[in-house]
């Protein structure tokens, strides 16, 4: 009797070891992962669906979110690879969460800092989010970021970011990102951080008098923040906005070919400290708009010529130190 109990026992032990391989299995292919809220796909979270992904991919496997509101804190860790995040529809389908830096953390008694409130972060490579909002929608209480980026090779196409300071965080130097046909807003430097990224045709809201970008790029690195053909906008009421000031000495931004609002300031750029009037590397050519009229920019900002202009190429940027191109 006791024989056959065991034989039983190792045997149901077997069935279930084998029914949980089987089941890891069955998402380690190409093939798309479907989320729904309603309980219509195969998980009703996003981080349930990135739990399942293989390490280090080398094929595309895409994540599909149908509409809904998902309200969760998303990270994509660093041994992830090739994973598309598509939305069903960018307007509709929403991961948000509302973490604000003055929350304080019963650990410490202190507030958890601007780096912990992200609602996504990306710390792995080769990552593309496509048709969809990330959100922080902590009130105006602190930095409350809604993007946190490690990741290098990072893609973001027809995406919305919303929050109020520093909603998109592009968090290691040397990574290099796209936006493109992206809308992004906040209040107080709502792009900021070391990265090299491109922003093409995307839509900048000012929300608040303010600055729009806060780069710390590293003096070593070449290039920082380029918005190309991009529109900037301000909310009613605003007035006063600079296009950046340096988090770090050599931050380095660039508008070209922007249409730029009137309520960008006259002197375009504000310095933080004095003496990032001497390193900060801010740039402008062939902007439009009301806000793009050069007279009264500050001295130590500059405008580049045609020719150095058509230097800067999404290529050439992306191309520093490994050859990129993102497939648009």
């Amino acid at each position: 009797m006791r024989h056959h109990i065991r034989i039983s026992v190792i045997t149901l032990v077997l069935t279930l070891l084998s029914a949980g391989t089987a089941a890891a299995q069955s998402f380690d292919n190409p093939d798309t992962i479907v989320v729904a809220r309603d309980g219509t796909g195969q998980f009703r979270t996003v981080s349930e669906a990135v739990e399942v992904c293989r390490a280090f991919m080398d094929y595309h496997k895409v994540i599909y979110v149908k509409r809904g509101t998902y309200k969760e804190k998303v990270v994509i860790p660093t041994w992830l690879t090739n994973i598309e995040i598509c939305g069903e529809d960018r307007d509709h389908t929403v991961i948000t969460y509302d973490d604000h830096a003055n929350i304080l953390r019963p650990e410490t008694g202190k507030g958890m800092g601007t780096f912990r409130t992200y609602t996504v972060k990306v710390q792995g490579s080769r990552i593309t989010f496509k048709n969809i909002t990330i959100e922080n929608n902590a009130a105006r209480l602190g930095q409350a970021v809604a993007l946190h980026t490690e990741g290098d090779r990072l893609v973001f196409l027809n995406c919305r970011f919303l929050g109020h300071q520093d909603t998109v965080y592009t968090g290691v130097a040397g990574t290099r990102l796209l936006f493109k046909d992206c809308y992004i807003e906040g209040t107080t430097d709502f792009i900021f951080g070391p990265s090299t990224a491109w922003f093409e045709h995307c839509d900048i809201f000012c929300k608040l008098n303010s600055y729009i970008t806060a780069a710390s790029t590293p003096q070593e690195q070449p290039y920082g923040y380029v918005f190309n053909d991009c529109r900037i906008t301000a909310a009613e009421g605003v007035t006063k906005v600079y296009l950046g000031r340096p988090w770090r000495d050599y931050g380095y931004t660039l508008f070209m070919n922007c249409d730029l609002c009137k309520e960008i300031r006259p002197e375009g750029w504000h310095h933080w400290r004095e003496e990032a009037k001497q390193t900060a590397r801010y740039l402008e050519y062939n902007n439009r708009g009301e806000g793009a009229a050069t007279g009264q920019r500050v001295a130590w900002s500059r405008q580049l010529t045609r020719k150095e202009a058509q230097k800067i190429t999404m290529k050439a940027i992306f191309s520093q130190q490994s050859e990129w191109l993102p497939e648009e």
